[in-house]
């Protein structure tokens, strides 16, 4: 009997100690309050100048930039933002051919997949990549590297691609993995893009981390010799996810049909933020596109418009750093904000994409961040987006950079793949 009332009071207790933890939830969310989408209710704010440096010095020539200018926002970005840059041991990434198809899309192509081990000999934590190359080609072909959202067979019908998983199962052990191939493949122009000349590489985001405050448990955190989760600036999910695709892009040198010098990071929504923090940090990509990157991405920070910072730290605390969660509030305080993040990519070519109905996502905001990185491309004279309002729809404006607002919403679509090809072959590769 009375273990009975024991187990009863421990139940009661459990159970409020949920309820107060839930309450103490609901009233963090009641605190934040709902997204804008009024300009006239946009803040008044000021950006930092990405041309003057943290003792005061204008910046005004390549080099000052290049040594002096660039280093201090990358560095500002890391502790500020996305967390150091990870220390593992190199040693230990390893690629293994796991299959090749001569005559993969209608035989246009030929596919490749290959895993990609981060701690060899150990099986896991490692990738997937699904590569398609163009076929009769002369030449290597330079490529897009694009992450996916549920796995490499989502994104094409083709049988022969290998149905994956992520490395922690939590999100999709409930999910029959061949019942998802073919449901992302809107998103996918692969005979596009082959047709156009360029190779693609894909893999499943959550095979380097999952997508879930795991306490930074599971995928790559694990290997990092200088992760310290105590630490305001520790290594967020984004940036695990940006260095695993760097680790993509090591497995790509080593193919010789693919041309590794002129490698497009790509990347949609939270991969469009990683496109951007990837691009910024590992110069050895030719280009980067951002498609509906939004907060945290290209949207700029300060204009509150849409989701903001104080949301999308309480909705995904994993993405970003500690410190980056005292911004909520705050924004202006930010020692940054994303016209810099683009700014960093100079002076290589960046596209920043929207989409007319995806105001959550702050179009303009987007276009903002393109048109005010344009003087540091400037230093390198390179022109920018050659206009100073957001464009009409479905009007691609610029050059180095890149903008364009399409019809429709939160989505890849053949438009936008339209634009990155062109973009790609002008730009990029320069045919």
């Amino acid at each position: 009997m009375r273990r009975s009332v024991v187990l009863s009071q421990w139940l009661l207790s459990a159970a409020t100690i949920s309820l107060v933890l839930a309450s103490h939830a609901f009233a963090q969310q009641q605190q934040i309050a709902p997204p804008n989408y009024d300009e006239s209710k946009v803040p008044a704010y000021e950006l930092p100048d990405p041309l003057v440096a943290q003792d005061g010095q204008v910046i005004d020539t390549v080099e000052l930039w290049t040594q002096k200018r660039r280093p201090e926002i990358l560095e500002l970005f890391k502790h500020e933002m996305f967390g150091v840059a990870p220390e593992a041991d190199l040693s230990k990434i390893a690629f293994e051919e796991t299959k090749t198809v001569d005559n993969a899309l209608g035989g246009k192509a030929i596919q490749k997949e290959v895993r990609v081990y981060f701690d060899a000999p150990n099986p896991t934590p490692c990738i997937d990549l699904l590569i398609f190359i163009p076929k009769g080609l002369d030449h290597p072909a330079p490529a897009f590297l694009m992450p996916n959202f549920q796995g490499n067979q989502t994104t094409t019908d083709e049988t022969s691609v290998t149905a994956y998983e992520a490395n922690d199962k939590a999100r999709n052990k409930d999910k029959d993995l061949e019942s998802l191939r073919g449901v992302a493949k809107s998103r996918w122009a692969f005979e596009k893009i082959i047709d156009r000349g360029y190779a693609i590489a894909t893999c499943h985001y959550e095979q380097i981390d999952p997508d879930y405050d795991d306490g930074f448990k599971n995928g790559v955190h694990p290997l990092f010799k200088n992760f310290d989760i105590n630490a305001s600036d520790y290594t967020s999910t984004i940036g695990a996810w940006a260095w695993g695709l760097s680790r993509a892009l090591d497995c790509l040198e080593t193919i010789p049909e693919i041309d590794a010098k002129h490698v497009i990071i790509a990347g949609h929504s939270r991969l469009g933020k990683t496109a951007l923090w990837c691009g910024a940090s590992d110069e050895r990509f030719a280009g980067v596109i951002s498609n509906d990157s939004g907060c945290g991405g290209a949207a700029l920070s300060r204009r509150e418009f849409g989701e903001r910072v104080d949301r999308i730290n309480a909705s995904f605390p994993h993405w970003f750093t500690k410190k980056f969660h005292e911004y909520g509030d705050k924004v202006n305080e930010l020692p940054i904000d994303e016209h810099e993040l683009i700014a960093l990519i100079a002076p290589r070519p960046v596209y920043v994409a929207s989409a007319q109905e995806d105001q959550w996502a702050d179009p303009k905001g987007e276009f903002l961040s393109a048109l005010n990185a344009e003087p540091v491309y400037a230093l390198f004279g390179l022109p920018g987006l050659g206009v100073t309002e957001q464009p009409e729809v479905n009007t691609p404006v610029g050059k180095t950079i890149r903008y364009h607002v399409r019809t429709g919403g939160h989505d890849v679509t053949d438009y936008d793949w339209e634009q990155y090809l062109n973009f790609a072959d002008e730009e990029v590769v320069g045919k």
